[in-house]
């Protein structure tokens, strides 16, 4: 009897998870802006040296201290030679020398980060492309490729005059096959544009980011960006067929394939995948794309502790299998943030804080299979007290009102004040326990924030204080890079390296892999033109 009334307490309890509502005119409602909305306003503390006649800058910039970067003395500089050449190759429109915009693509969407490049080029095709890079290479004129610029660690904005090539002009889709779902198009291409398209086409893109809005097609390849359902669908290296990408001397490499297998020799295109525009510059890709299912489902859930965050994951990973489409967590002090920092955003579940939440989402192609699925999934959690509470979304305005809350949590940061940032790949029953110690290390110092991929493994690692202070970086690196190394981890596990983590590789790379990349920098770009001082340590450069 006392065992039927635990489970007769707990169906009621999960009834009122099923049933509650959340009123279509609340707070909850949130419509998604193409662009993101908010704009830093931190400036980027760089001093600048002289060391001989080479120019230096000493960054020392949000989760990296401080280090002394110097341009190249090999790389030349503008003339008015140069100018005039890519007018006759691009048109004057697309040369642009204006203070304004220069400012606007000098420096990253976070403002982390600010060169001086005195040239911004807009190619239109990849015969553009291949004819800038030919020229940059033989006048040993450095080179920035730069799509979205939404990057997090400085990889898409020079660091000194470096000239910078957009290749948001080339946006066109190529082609798309309605029976294998390959998309074929140009790097260009906004990944939000991409979703809208592929949407009325009946199937979706297999990468979803907070910054699709603004992100560029070509960059989310060439940092292999991750995103929210790299759990359901994997990453850019399983789902990218082909790319056509341009070498440093303007050589145009065509593995623009659109074959699911292809055993011929070496598969190259990965080379190209996740090294940040350093090797070549992508001007199309080939992408699969999954169907789009009808029925999705998303659950926001509240946890006691962290250990309850695993189990639900390997809980869900069973019951809810391919379905699954989704696992984020956030931890307490990331929904205060939140929910403090961003205009409209509500609690679903109001009675109380708790420890930790996590949105679960499901996608399939059957409602009253996966409805069934889910909510016997969250009984079973509930009377295994995996389950706090929890709320499901009713509509399209609630489900994205839960999204809101997750991908709201950078933007709530940077609106705290000042943030360390650190995206790190960690054994999953390990992840929190970073956080902890680093709460104890930091004490009254800052607020630490943790949040993620819990699906995938990647913690997104944030340190919030009122304003940037030696002592706390001082107790932050290099303890969080030989903690994450200690464990096995990885030091990046979406962002990329970028200037920020060039130096740092060796906490997740030995020195023989290192060397081995750098052989294969100096095969393909001998002058080392293309995103100098990035990924590889300078001392490689």
């Amino acid at each position: 009897m006392e065992k039927w009334r635990a489970t007769s307490n707990l169906r009621r309890s999960l009834k009122s998870i099923l049933n509650r509502r959340l009123s279509p005119g609340s707070d909850f409602t949130y419509y998604f802006n193409q662009k993101r909305s908010f704009k830093a306003s931190l400036n980027p503390i760089r001093d600048y040296k002289s060391v001989g006649e080479v120019n230096a800058i000493r960054y020392k910039y949000f989760s990296s201290a401080s280090t002394l970067v110097q341009r190249n003395p090999s790389f030349s500089t503008l003339n008015s030679d140069d100018i005039s050449y890519f007018k006759r190759l691009l048109g004057e429109k697309n040369v642009v020398q204006d203070e304004d915009k220069l400012e606007t693509v000098n420096t990253d969407w976070m403002h982390k980060y600010k060169g001086s490049s005195k040239l911004l080029l807009q190619p239109r095709s990849t015969e553009e492309v291949s004819q800038i890079l030919k020229y940059c290479n033989s006048r040993c004129l450095a080179v920035v490729p730069q799509g979205g610029n939404t990057g997090l660690v400085g990889g898409s904005v020079p660091v000194f005059d470096e000239v910078i090539v957009n290749v948001g002009s080339m946006n066109n889709i190529t082609s798309f096959d309605e029976v294998s779902g390959i998309l074929v198009c140009e790097a260009g291409c906004i990944l939000e544009n991409l979703i809208s398209f592929l949407d009325n086409q009946g199937f979706i893109m297999p990468l979803d980011l907070g910054a699709k809005g603004s992100c560029q097609i070509g960059g989310n390849v060439s940092t292999n960006a991750g995103g929210l359902r790299l759990v359901r669908y994997g990453s850019l290296h399983g789902n990218v067929l082909g790319l056509e990408a341009v070498l440093a001397n303007g050589d145009v490499l065509d593995m623009l394939g659109t074959l699911r297998k292809d055993n011929t020799g070496y598969d190259l295109k990965h080379l190209f995948i996740g090294s940040e525009g350093s090797l070549g510059i992508v001007t199309k890709v080939s992408i699969l794309t999954p169907p789009k299912l009808s029925a999705v489902n998303i659950a926001f859930l509240a946890c006691q502790d962290y250990s309850s965050c695993q189990k639900l994951l390997m809980e869900a990973k069973r019951k809810l299998g391919e379905i699954l489409s989704a696992f984020e967590f956030l931890d307490n002090q990331a929904m205060d943030l939140v929910l403090h920092h961003l205009d409209g955003v509500r609690n679903p579940l109001p009675a109380s804080m708790h420890n930790f939440y996590v949105l679960i989402e499901t996608t399939g192609s059957n409602e009253s299979y996966d409805r069934e699925k889910l909510e016997a999934f969250l009984l079973s959690s509930m009377e295994g007290g995996l389950i706090s509470d929890g709320v499901l979304a009713q509509d399209i305005n609630q489900a994205s009102s839960f999204w809101r809350i997750r991908e709201g949590v950078p933007e709530a940061l940077m609106k705290a004040g000042a943030v360390y940032k650190y995206d790190l790949s960690l054994p999953v029953e390990k992840m929190y326990n970073l956080v902890n110690d680093m709460r104890v290390r930091l004490g009254n110092l800052a607020k630490v924030v943790g949040y993620g991929h819990l699906g995938d493994g990647n913690l997104h690692l944030n340190i919030s204080a009122p304003q940037y202070d030696d002592a706390i970086l001082e107790q932050i690196e290099p303890y969080v890079y030989e903690w994450t190394s200690k464990h096995r981890g990885s030091i990046s596990a979406e962002h990329g390296l970028g200037l920020m983590k060039a130096n740092k590789i060796y906490y997740s790379k030995s020195p023989e892999t290192v060397q081995v990349m750098a052989s294969i920098k100096k095969l393909l770009d001998p002058n080392g033109i293309l995103n100098p001082y990035k990924v590889l340590p300078h001392s490689l450069n």
